[in-house]
């Protein structure tokens, strides 16, 4: 799962011409650490979706890796 994650993430800046990262970690924030704005927000929620088949968005937001693993 943090594999899959990670893959997602680096997509996601790639898409922006950012570096990726070598690793994730649960207290990682997703605005503040990965420098993820809305837009990005929008397209983790349907990569996860796709990969996992989980809204992580669904009961509020989620502001860091550690809610993502635990809504997965």
């Amino acid at each position: 799962m943090q594999e899959k994650l990670l893959i997602i993430i680096n997509s996601i800046k790639r898409n922006k011409f950012e570096d990726p990262i070598s690793e994730i970690n649960p207290e990682q924030k997703l605005r503040e650490d990965l420098n993820f704005d809305s837009f990005d927000l929008a397209e983790l929620t349907v990569k996860i979706e796709e990969e996992f088949g989980v809204d992580i968005f669904e009961d509020g937001l989620v502001n860091s890796v550690n809610e993502i693993y635990a809504k997965l």
